[in-house]
């Protein structure tokens, strides 16, 4: 598992990636898991993900940040990345961010894509 912490801050909220090769649905199930075996992914607001799947193509969610799973979910498809599940955890700074909130799923998702070894420069 890779992840980045502390890639936002914005009124409060914090955001973080994780994510990992990920073998169909039963190894996403594992993935989410595991993270969540850390209590401080537990307990966050938003666990929102996305994957390509070989064999069952998109999956995502967004746990209840609307539209975010889809934002990740375009992201890895126009990288071409498969089998790769992506997840941006929010933990809620009290303050409603509105559509800013989608900018910083964004980036969170590129600064997890640039730092793939093999995106490295």
């Amino acid at each position: 598992m890779r992840q980045i912490l502390n890639v936002v801050s914005d009124r409060g909220s914090r955001y973080a990636v994780s994510g990992g090769a990920v073998q169909g649905r039963a190894g996403v199930d594992d993935f989410l898991k595991t993270l969540k075996t850390n209590k401080k992914f537990a307990k966050a607001t938003h666990n929102s993900w996305a994957v390509v799947l070989s064999d069952d193509g998109p999956l995502k969610n967004d746990d209840g940040e609307a539209g975010a799973g889809a934002a990740i979910l375009r992201m890895l498809e126009r990288e071409g990345l498969t089998d790769h599940l992506i997840v941006v955890t929010r933990w809620y700074g009290g303050t409603h961010l509105g559509g800013d909130r989608f900018r910083h799923v964004t980036t969170c998702t590129r600064a997890y894509l640039d730092a793939l070894p093999d995106k490295a420069p």
